[in-house]
């Protein structure tokens, strides 16, 4: 039984914290995922190695005093990076120690599974971690040739422990505290208790902790009698036969929270830190290496009075259990007193190290997560190795027995708690308290379409980032789709490939997924979004239904309008636009006025509101706006002209008028302007010019079938418009005056921001936006909206977005020959099309965001509550970056890229070299190739752009002084490293070069 929420309440938790995500890479598993499938299945993950140092099945035989044991646990692809991932250079991840780099990973995989990204979060988040001393300084100092001329400060700077969690913080964006842990064996035991200590008194609101020991390549141990070392490779903790235990690679992260805190924020909850402890034995021992019973008891009674809980509770212990001689019987001792006896349940022991050996750095750590899986999965996984207790051991007199075949953790109704201890050489003990999560009330459970949002560095890790979702949504069908696509949204960064889907249900998800058009896949950049208005023609019955239903925004919005409208036209339009879709009579009743001239304005006009009230709490805010025809009013409204309730008295008067007049027509004619003019008599009017070869007629019923039987006996195909009126007619002209008196008296004001006119096709000034005579003038003379696309495409490249019913606009823009970089999306479906409005809204929201437009998630949910949930983490994509030491007997040889200048493509840091041959044209300018070859040199890239920026590319204020001093005995102006500050490229450092020497 999970922990009741409400018992939980009963007692004062605020000094309890919550384990909402964590990572590791550990031998025979990349993730948490396969770390907890080899638990259970029982899976040794100790590579053996024979004779020729290559790995081999059989284990070896037990070695003498002074040998090394070739046996070690092996993390796969420890001499891997994704470099580009953490925008670093190739030379610098090159002398980056491993350890970093896993650690560097893992951390972002943390924060990735408990759903924060730390570019949003805006508390404070802290890490605490330490690792292991490896060799690779010592590598890299002894094949400095390879590393361009990097001084011993950066090299230390990129191997030393003192800068494993500082990296973190720099690389991650993480405001809190970045404190490095040095303990030994207990260092990341140690890292989670400071870091539970750090968010306790409020120095991070979360906090990332724990530990890597990495060594590449494996450093084995050498066997020593009564050493730490087991002289066959296996760890038998707790058994008659333990000699020691093995040495392995490992890195393991944990995500913290107050507990209040992750309730708050919808978390997953995958257990409940109670309590921690650390201490020291002080000189209470035979020696320094020795381990206490005194000391070790202490540690843990200090921690089970900080947790608030008695012993008899703890119902597993993840030992800290090396499997040597003399360390296991004194921590079994120590165990039992600060235990005593008890009676019934025993206490069910076991030690991670019999699966995995000891991560030294990590060890605490991996631990510590065993027990999180452990208490999630309510399954205790086997302890390896044991088959006779050790007679030093005293189990009869205590309450613990070795757990050696996976078991239901039953406790009979009380909560599940485990202690996890790590003991360090030298004497600095911790113990944690854990607690299964308390059972929570699920999150409200999404019924309308959600949106999806993946991205990734690149275009292959962008797939694989939909693979990995696609195959997550198969394996969890019950998981609630909201909260998935709450998670993507808000748990993750926003990278510069990016892809989408909508869908309904996680089976519905997953079809969009697999069938992704290539609009749904985009890079982003710079855009601003324009909002284009259309105008009669679009409406329909039950248009926006679903966003009425799901979204507040567009709801207050259409509420507002029907409030204002309601007095002015004798019924609610409500009944129009939304009747119940299972009273036909209602039904009906609503497709008959609908048809009606001035109900189906004053709907598109409502509706265009809406979707742009919708808009703005989805986040988008419009760089400039354009209206057709009816949609000018719109566009007016959210410009800041119109007030709503004014607007909606001048769609009313105009539709009015529109409706008075003698019957006409509109007609969409294929042809130019000129083409199209002198066909054009009696009543007959150009009503719009929508493009080039994009133009409409209005005129009198019979005028207008009349052109439209000569144009297709022509060969045109001229389309009958869904607009029963002949606005921008010559019709309209008895009716301006009244309608410019209506427009003298609602109040008008100067547009707050730029909206371009459909009759002028340039920008409306504020004399005009105010001018009554300037709406008459509108309602009467032709519709220029191919003029306001030409002024519009004129500008920065931008998201035409079609604010309304329909796609018409979104057409007209996309078919215009200069239309160019620009994109062109509608929010709402055609009429014919079945799709659903919130889909296509949400469809037109991931183009958006694919493209580079930011969206308020918040907005997008519309208030409903949702729960960060585990997802997959971000596809990495490493290669090797390894300096190796060289074989005896060998002579050095390096090998190294040519480096290309690249004049027209600009180079990314994750780009695979170019060979020459596929370059192009290189300048002749000396000095251009000079710093063309220290770029590349100093970054390790084997090609370069002239207008890649240095730092972009990875570099930093110590390479920067490297690559100043590679170009200062070549050029005749004095160079300082602030030059490559003001000028970060090739193109310009060179132009700053050939300056400074005229001067």
């Amino acid at each position: 039984m999970s922990a009741s929420l409400d018992l939980m309440e009963e007692e004062d938790r605020s000094a309890h914290l919550a384990v909402v995500g964590l990572a590791c890479r550990l031998p025979g598993a990349a993730n948490a995922a396969e770390f907890w499938s080899n638990l259970v299945g029982g899976v040794e993950s100790i590579t053996f190695f024979g004779p020729d140092g290559r790995p081999c099945a059989e284990p070896p035989t037990e070695r003498a005093v002074g040998e090394a044991v070739p046996a070690f646990g092996l993390v796969a692809d420890a001499d891997r990076f994704d470099a580009a991932a953490f925008g670093i250079s190739p030379q610098e991840a090159l002398m980056l120690d491993p350890q970093h780099r896993v650690f560097l990973e893992c951390a972002r995989e943390a924060l990735e599974d408990a759903g924060y990204d730390p570019a949003r979060y805006r508390g404070a988040i802290g890490v605490f971690a330490g690792g292991s001393e490896t060799d690779y300084l010592s590598t890299l100092r002894a094949r400095r040739d390879l590393l361009a001329g990097a001084s011993d400060w950066q090299l230390r700077l990129a191997t030393g422990v003192d800068f494993l969690t500082s990296r973190v913080a720099y690389k991650l964006g993480l405001r809190g505290p970045a404190v490095t842990v040095q303990t030994a064996c207990s260092t990341s035991l140690v890292a989670i208790h400071l870091a539970a200590q750090a968010l306790l008194a409020g120095d991070c609101d979360i906090a990332l902790a724990g530990g890597a020991s990495v060594h590449v390549p494996p450093r084995f141990g050498h066997y020593s009698e009564g050493g730490p070392l087991s002289p066959d490779g296996r760890c038998r903790a707790f058994d008659a036969r333990a000699q020691g235990t093995v040495g392995s690679n490992g890195a393991g992260i944990v995500v913290l929270k107050r507990l209040a805190d992750a309730l708050e924020d919808g978390d997953t909850i995958r257990a409940v830190l109670r309590g921690t402890a650390v201490n020291n034995d002080a000189a209470g021992k035979i020696g320094f290496t020795a381990p206490s019973v005194e000391g070790q008891s202490r540690v843990i009674e200090t921690a089970l009075h900080v947790a608030g809980v008695e012993p008899a509770s703890i119902s597993y212990l993840e030992a800290h259990g090396t499997g040597t001689r003399l360390g296991d019987p004194i921590e079994v001792a120590a165990l039992t007193k600060a235990f005593g006896a008890r009676e019934g349940q025993p206490c069910w022991l076991g030690s991670v190290k019999t699966n995995i050996g000891h991560t030294d750095a990590a060890a605490g750590v991996a631990g510590f997560i065993k027990a999180v899986l452990a208490l999630e999965h309510r399954k205790l996984p086997p302890s390896l190795n044991f088959e006779q207790p050790n007679p030093e051991i005293d189990f009869a007199h205590g309450p613990f027995r070795v757990n050696t075949a996976l078991r239901d953790w039953d406790t009979g109704g009380h909560p599940r708690r485990a202690g996890v201890s790590s003991l360090g050489i030298g004497g600095t003990n911790a113990h944690a308290v854990l607690e299964e999560a308390p059972a929570l009330p699920g999150s409200e459970r999404s019924r309308s379409p959600q949106l999806l949002v993946l991205s990734a560095h690149g275009p292959a890790a962008l797939a694989h980032a939909v693979d990995r979702l696609g195959g997550h949504l198969r394996a969890h069908p019950e998981v609630d789709l909201g909260d998935v696509a709450w998670t993507l949204q808000v748990g993750r960064g926003a990278h510069k490939h990016r892809a989408f889907a909508v869908g309904q249900d996680p089976a519905d998800a997953l079809r969009a997924l697999t069938e992704q058009e290539d609009s749904s896949r985009q890079e982003a950049g710079e855009r601003q979004v324009v909002f284009m208005f259309p105008g009669h023609g679009g409406q329909h019955v039950g248009m926006g239904r679903e966003l009425y239903d799901s979204q507040p925004a567009f709801r207050e919005a259409v509420d507002a309008c029907r409030a204002h409208l309601t007095p002015l036209l004798g019924f609610d339009l409500g009944t129009v636009l939304h009747p119940d879709p299972s009273d036909a009579v209602a039904m009906e009743q609503a497709a008959v006025r609908m048809r009606e001239f001035v109900t189906g304005q004053l709907s598109v006009f409502v509706i265009e509101y809406a979707v742009a009230r919708l808009w703005k709490r989805w986040g988008v805010q419009p760089a400039a706006v354009v209206g057709h025809s009816l949609g000018a009013y719109a566009a007016a409204t959210v410009a800041g002209v119109f007030r709503l309730e004014d607007a909606l008295r001048l769609v009313l008067e105009r539709s009015r008028i529109l409706a008075s007049l003698p019957s006409g027509a509109m007609l969409a004619v294929p042809l130019p302007e000129s083409e199209l003019a002198p066909l054009l008599h009696g009543g007959l009017a150009l009503a719009a010019v929508n493009g080039p070869a994009q133009c409409a007629v209005s005129g009198p019923v019979a005028e207008i079938e009349a052109l439209q039987a000569g144009l297709t006996a022509r060969g045109v195909e001229p389309k009958l418009l869904r607009i029963p009126g002949a606005g921008h007619s010559p019709l309209v002209e008895p009716s301006l005056t009244a309608f410019t008196a209506c427009v003298q008296r609602v109040e008008r004001h100067p547009p707050q921001l730029p909206w371009i006119s459909d009759r002028t096709g340039v920008a409306v000034t504020a004399e005009e936006a105010v001018d009554p005579a300037y709406w008459a003038a509108h309602l009467r003379h032709t519709v220029r909206f191919g003029d306001a696309l030409n002024t519009l495409f004129a500008g920065p490249a931008s998201i035409f977005l079609e604010v309304g019913p329909g796609r018409t606009l979104a057409t007209l823009a996309r078919q215009h020959p200069g239309v160019g970089p620009h994109l062109t999306v509608a929010t709402l479906p055609h009429p014919a099309d079945n799709t659903s409005d919130a889909v296509s809204a949400l469809t037109a929201a991931g183009r958006l965001w694919s493209a580079g437009v930011p969206l308020s998630w918040q907005g997008l949910h519309g208030g409903a509550r949702r729960r960060r949930v585990p997802l997959p983490t971000y596809p990495f994509e490493r290669q090797r970056y390894l300096v190796e030491v060289e074989a005896p007997g060998t002579s050095a040889t390096v090998t190294k890229p040519a480096v290309v200048i690249a004049t027209d493509v600009p180079m990314r840091a994750d780009a695979e070299p170019m060979g020459t041959s596929e370059a192009p044209e290189l300048p002749e300018d000396e000095v251009v190739r000079r710093v063309a070859t220290a770029f590349a040199e100093v970054l390790g890239l084997a090609r370069v752009g002239i207008h890649d920026n240095f730092f972009a590319l990875g570099g930093d204020s110590l390479m920067a002084a490297q690559l100043i001093a590679r170009l200062r005995p070549h050029v005749s102006a004095p160079l300082k490293v602030k030059a490559i500050f003001r000028a970060p490229t090739v193109a310009r450092l060179t132009r700053f070069i050939e300056e400074s020497a005229q001067s």
